[in-house]
């Protein structure tokens, strides 16, 4: 390679391949691709002053390398866009994970919230009347029923639950009988 800089003018460009073609101050044309002004701020127009080494190619012709369009700023070297598209399917993933987590646990404590809160409970059972309650005084008695199995309706598990003793009908201990059979709401 060629570690002098040479400078010429762009005399062909195709913006659709990439690639053209510098007149050098000798006269003589020098093959350009788009990889050699990979730092350049923007594309290069015909006739841009090019600076460049000279290196050859793999069939032996000469070709710019290493080159900067004269007034144009240099930026950053910016990550492949193989990076960038792995970044961010990553950061995809990793926000998916993120929103799972928080709602889990989100779910997690209202339903601990949900089974140690008293007043919790209370809101969610349904409000009897006095006379709702007299009426089921008046239709059910402490028979020794005392799993759901042998209940007939979630009134009738919920009279024996208030009012006979050794009833087996709340397993979870949320004040609500027989959920999975009768009470389910």
């Amino acid at each position: 390679m060629n570690h002098n800089h040479q400078k010429g003018k762009l005399k062909r460009w195709n913006d659709d391949k990439g690639f053209g073609f510098i007149t050098s101050d000798n006269g003589k044309d020098i093959f350009i691709h788009i990889s050699a002004l990979k730092r350049m701020e923007r594309r290069p127009k015909v006739g841009d002053v090019i600076t460049y080494q000279v290196d050859k190619d793999n069939n032996g012709k000469e070709k710019a390398v290493n080159a900067k369009i004269e007034g144009v700023s240099e930026v950053r070297a910016r990550p492949g866009r193989n990076n960038i598209r792995k970044r961010s399917k990553s950061n995809r993933v990793s926000a998916i994970l993120s929103i799972v987590v928080i709602v889990s646990i989100g779910s997690f404590a209202y339903n601990k919230f949900a089974a140690l809160n008293p007043l919790h409970k209370e809101s969610t059972t349904p409000a009897y009347s006095h006379a709702a309650q007299e009426e089921n005084r008046n239709n059910y008695s402490c028979e020794g029923k005392v799993y759901c199995s042998e209940m007939t309706s979630c009134d009738e598990a919920k009279y024996y639950q208030r009012n006979c003793p050794g009833t087996k009908m709340d397993g979870d201990g949320d004040g609500i009988p027989c959920e999975s059979q009768w009470c389910s709401w």
